[in-house]
């Protein structure tokens, strides 16, 4: 009786996206388990690939249609004895692929690193005696009595508003007071975290001291620092593991065979969803919203839906916490799906709209800011940090000639041309080109002004108005994870606010008409979330002004009633039959595989499809075509559209020549694609 693998292979190709039977030879029958990497014979030209087992069975327990008459190709060679590719994992990319209408070993790229042999080696020398240190779990705070904690112990599901302000976070007591255990213990000192990341921190400390295990991700680098600082302070650091993108292979493999061998935290941004887990009992999400969750490579999911599939998968509990909520977390909750969740007493922030106040005079007039938050600012920088944010880094937002008043554009790729300093040389914004020795081609004029106001100008003006006092600029090129708390003003740019102990004495939001005035899908609540994730950063009961915003907006910050907007937005979705209402499905490729792709869904479609449209292409003759369905025909739809792409990969055509050779893509689909929205 002999033994066969199904494996997955590691190839792109869709029609490939399948299992694979290979007999198992008896030289490597004891390693080649479910989850190790292997070399596998592919029939065409005798070639070798890569390839994960899924699973070992005997072929007389094969089922019918995978009986095969002739015999079957042994594994070549196996790579590692240590399963990398969870079970669950697996799982998870098969159905997040079949989701998206995607290929699953795309998602395994993203979910599993390449081989590194010094981790798996320490790996396997491990000590499996070794016992983790115990978690002693306190309250969660800030939400009632054990509120979350019911929903984490239930594997219930919940949009939790975040706090809105720093807090103190202190370890629990890890014994009775005056005891010999409690005098042994060191505890950490308390520490200033953001309130979100201290309650996604006491929550991950409650399910980790029930021996579950707790994945969570966020934006980007900045809040993984913040949420690993305030899991510090609760969990011992032998049971944190990260998953982001400043790690090396070697480190994110190390954490991938930490997280399989008991159960830890996970965090990360969005490689962290797909981190293997010991009985995972909770995923949560920070800020979903934030387009940094959108993953641009193949298969496009975003990471708030691959947390819906595994929780739908495990049974883990699930948090969504922001402090403005996106409208698909919306749809969730207006669907009952969601359990609506807010903090218990929480201070509020205390937010000023200025859309109708006059300027201040001299140099806080030229920096924007009206004249009762230039006195409010003027009176906190007295006793701590001011946050001034602003929508764009460097000295202007762009350029103009000084003789006709042309937009100064790039000669690579035609974007917009700022400068980054005063008197530094123009550089493009988009592609980074340097623009030395620039004349107007309409005038032949080489000079140029700057127009609007950047982080760095924004901050030459605001030194001038708070003379003898710090200034700071946080922005892209120049990261600051946290400033002091001493008077200063820090301008920063949106997403790079640095933390403050104990929070900003003042905050200033300036630029919201511009930030507004971007065309997408999703301005509104991107602003919102933009707005209010830095008035959060401000101390409880500082102030926070919004410079230059009026109506439905500003009445939300102002009374701190974030989900208004969202529902408001959704309602408007559901009559235009736009994302999130429904889903879409992007279509791109020749005329006739688009025409022949909508034709073969059928009656799926809810609305009026949208194209085909010519698009900017490198193949000439290529269109674009957008479907909208409804949920409840997400399989079908997904399904349908897979197999017209294999359809038209697996076709070859005869060029000049007499030659066969596999043409470039007829079709590609891209699953719930908001971008193409943004250019109705």
């Amino acid at each position: 009786m002999a033994t066969v693998a199904r494996v997955v292979l590691d190839s792109p190709l869709p029609q490939l996206d399948r299992l694979f039977d290979y007999r198992v030879p008896a030289e490597i029958e004891d390693d080649c388990v479910p989850g190790v990497r292997v070399r596998v014979p592919l029939r065409s030209g005798a070639r070798m690939t890569d390839a994960y087992v899924v699973e070992v069975v005997s072929d007389d327990a094969l089922s019918p249609e995978h009986d095969f008459p002739g015999e079957l190709s042994a594994i070549e060679d196996l790579v590692s004895p240590v399963p990398v590719l969870a079970p669950e994992v697996w799982q998870l990319a098969r159905a997040v692929a079949d989701r998206a209408a995607g290929v699953a070993s795309d998602v395994l790229r993203l979910a599993v690193p390449t081989r590194q042999v010094r981790p798996e080696k320490a790996w396997l020398a491990r000590d499996t005696a070794s016992v983790p240190p115990s978690v002693t779990a306190g309250a969660v705070e800030g939400y009632g009595d054990a509120v979350i904690e019911s929903v984490i112990d239930a594997g219930g599901r919940a949009a939790v508003s975040a706090i809105p302000h720093p807090v103190l976070l202190s370890a629990p007591t890890p014994a009775a007071e005056g005891s010999e255990a409690a005098e042994a213990t060191a505890t950490p000192d308390p520490t200033w975290v953001p309130g979100w990341a201290a309650t996604l921190a006491q929550a991950a400390a409650h399910t980790l001291a029930g021996e579950r295990s707790a994945v969570i991700a966020v934006p980007d680098f900045r809040d993984v620092a913040d949420l690993e600082r305030a899991l510090l302070v609760l969990v011992p650091a032998e049971r944190v593991v990260r998953f982001d993108a400043k790690q090396t292979n070697g480190q994110r493999a190390r954490a991938l065979l930490t997280a399989r061998t008991h159960p830890v935290v996970a965090i990360g941004s969005r490689a962290a969803v797909y981190a293997p887990a010991s009985d995972l009992g909770l995923i949560a999400l920070w800020d979903d919203g934030d387009p940094s969750f959108a993953e641009q490579r193949a298969p496009y999911v975003h990471t708030r839906d691959v947390a819906l599939v595994r929780t739908a998968q495990s049974g883990a509990a699930l948090l969504m916490v922001s402090h403005a909520r996106s409208t698909d977390v919306q749809r969730l909750v207006e669907l009952g799906w969601l359990h609506e969740v807010g903090p218990h007493r929480a201070r509020v922030p205390k937010v000023v709209p200025t859309a109708h106040q006059t300027n201040a005079d001299g140099y806080a007039a030229q920096a924007r800011i009206p004249s009762s938050a230039w006195r409010a600012a003027r009176e906190a920088s007295h006793d701590g940090p001011v946050l001034v944010q602003v929508s764009n880094p460097g000295f202007g937002t762009g350029l103009v000639c000084t003789q006709c008043g042309e937009r100064a554009h790039c000669r690579v790729c035609g974007g917009p041309l700022g400068s980054p300093h005063a008197g530094s040389t123009p550089q493009c914004r988009f592609c980074g080109a340097l623009a030395a020795g620039y004349r107007c081609p309409t005038c032949g004029n080489g000079k140029l002004k700057p127009v609007g106001q950047g982080a760095q100008r924004t901050a030459d003006e605001l030194g001038r108005a708070f003379p003898n006092t710090r200034i700071v600029v946080a922005d892209g090129s120049r990261p600051i994870d946290a400033v002091p708390a001493r008077p200063a003003v820090v301008v920063a740019t949106r997403g790079a606010e640095p933390d403050v102990a104990g929070g900003y004495a003042c905050v200033l939001l300036l630029d919201g008409e511009r930030m507004l005035a971007r065309e997408g899908l999703r301005v509104q609540e991107d602003v919102l979330r933009i707005w209010a994730n830095a008035a959060a950063k401000g101390a409880p009961g500082a102030p926070v002004y919004l410079v230059g915003i009026g109506g439905k907006l500003a009445n939300a910050m102002a009374l701190w009633r974030l989900d208004v907007p969202a529902h408001e937005e959704l309602t408007d979705r559901r009559e235009l039959f736009f994302p999130p209402a429904v889903r879409v499905a992007t279509l791109t490729g020749t005329d006739e595989a688009v025409t022949g792709a909508i034709e073969a869904l059928g009656d799926a479609p809810v609305g009026p499809v949208l194209g085909p449209v010519p698009v900017d292409d490198p193949t000439p003759g290529t269109v674009r075509a957008i479907v909208r369905f409804p949920y409840g025909h997400g399989t079908e739809v997904a399904a349908t559209l897979k197999a017209e792409v294999i359809r038209r990969s697996s076709t070859r055509r005869v060029v000049k020549g007499g030659t066969k050779r596999r043409a470039a893509p007829a079709l590609r689909v891209r699953m719930d694609d908001a971008e193409p929205f943004s250019e109705v």
